[in-house]
């Protein structure tokens, strides 16, 4: 999609709705009939995303009985959904939740909280069998599991665009990743 790659390039505010009609081939007109406005545009990236990401990690976990074997298959399945595509990489990371406008319009798209919803579920899945500590807050430990992924991957994109100190491999994200989720288990 010519929006996705110019809006991961350029940045959502540094890329027109003319350009990206002239490298689709198409007109300003049919943007707006379609996605309403750039930010729309925005949206249907990031929602046909999550129409790609969430029923695949349905599927996959459907038959696992461990919450936990759950959620490491659906943090493996995203890292790798999001090592595959840096474009989409980029704008998850730089562009999912920024503020924008007067500084209350977040995307939120409707898949993103299909997924969020999803890993809650797993969450609190694992804390009725006991496999979490206990006094867990299930949103809170969701929040940071999200934050830490996704400052992870922020700095490792940083370090291939900058001199920001960040070496480590996406294989050095999920140990990071293994080692938060064993701290938050039940000893």
């Amino acid at each position: 999609m010519a929006a996705k790659d110019l809006f991961a390039e350029r940045g959502y505010e540094g890329t027109s709705t003319a350009e990206i009609c002239r490298v689709a081939g198409t007109s300003q007109s049919q943007l707006i009939k379609h996605f309403n406005s750039k930010l729309g545009l925005l949206e249907a990236v990031f929602e046909h995303a999550w129409e790609q990401i969430n029923p695949a990690v349905r599927l996959a976990v459907q038959k696992i009985p461990s919450p936990t074997g759950k959620l490491r298959i659906v943090i493996d399945m995203v890292l790798t959904f999001l090592e595959r595509d840096r474009a989409l990489r980029t704008l998850f990371l730089l562009e999912g939740r920024r503020i924008r406008g007067d500084g209350h319009m977040v995307v939120l798209t409707p898949g993103f909280v299909e997924f969020i919803d999803f890993l809650d579920g797993i969450l609190e899945e694992m804390a009725a069998k006991g496999e979490l500590s206990p006094n867990i807050h299930i949103q809170a430990l969701r929040s940071g599991f999200v934050g830490a992924i996704e400052g992870l991957l922020r700095d490792q994109d940083l370090a291939r665009t900058s001199n920001f100190p960040a070496t480590y491999t996406e294989a050095d994200s999920r140990v990071i990743f293994s080692i938060f989720l064993a701290a938050c288990l039940k000893k």
